[in-house]
């Protein structure tokens, strides 16, 4: 049987390490780095992505900054961010491409122990929280059955069945969150 796609095709993705700060409340995850963040070396790096546009609307970490700066204010808001996958094959960026066959995912115990405070987990978008729930979640949900797990809306263009504003709306209960935590 002829596979459905060429090998050429193929493009290995080596994620990246999470951004976190010392005491960080929420983590935000998607699946795995697209082309244009490969590239930039920067989760979220394709411009029409809105991830950053929320982010700077919600606590200040816009497009406009650069990206060290944003990464400091995620930081210090709490917010850390990863993505499920540690690596994995996929043709282009989009998240159904990805092959689960090759799929690394990556190592959640250790990180959680290290930042026990995270108390709320928000997938951006359902192939990440698909991944998560499948392959993290069903062998150690006992660990973490304590933590509140959300799934938002994809910031990806190719989720364009919101516009931007109802993102934003539905990734605001990130902000209300930690400001319950004061």
């Amino acid at each position: 049987m002829m596979p459905k796609e060429p090998l050429s095709n193929v493009s290995f993705v080596q994620g990246f390490p999470p951004i976190v700060g010392e005491q960080p409340r929420v983590l935000i995850l998607g699946s795995a780095p697209s082309i244009a963040s490969l590239k930039k070396l920067q989760y979220y790096g394709k411009p029409q992505n809105a991830f950053w546009r929320i982010m700077g609307e919600l606590f200040g970490a816009g497009p406009e900054q650069i990206y060290e700066q944003r990464i400091e204010v995620l930081s210090k808001a709490g917010i850390a961010v990863w993505d499920v996958l540690a690596s994995c094959n996929r043709p282009g960026s989009l998240d159904s491409a990805i092959d689960m066959r090759s799929a690394v995912i990556n190592e959640f115990i250790p990180f959680m122990t290290v930042y026990a405070g995270i108390d709320h987990v928000y997938f951006n978008g359902r192939k990440a929280e698909e991944v998560f729930n499948r392959y993290v979640l069903a062998g150690i949900n006992e660990l973490w059955s304590d933590i509140h797990y959300t799934c938002l809306p994809s910031t990806s263009p190719a989720m364009a069945v919101l516009n931007f504003e109802a993102k934003l709306e539905k990734w605001s209960v990130i902000k209300t969150v930690l400001e319950q935590h004061g």
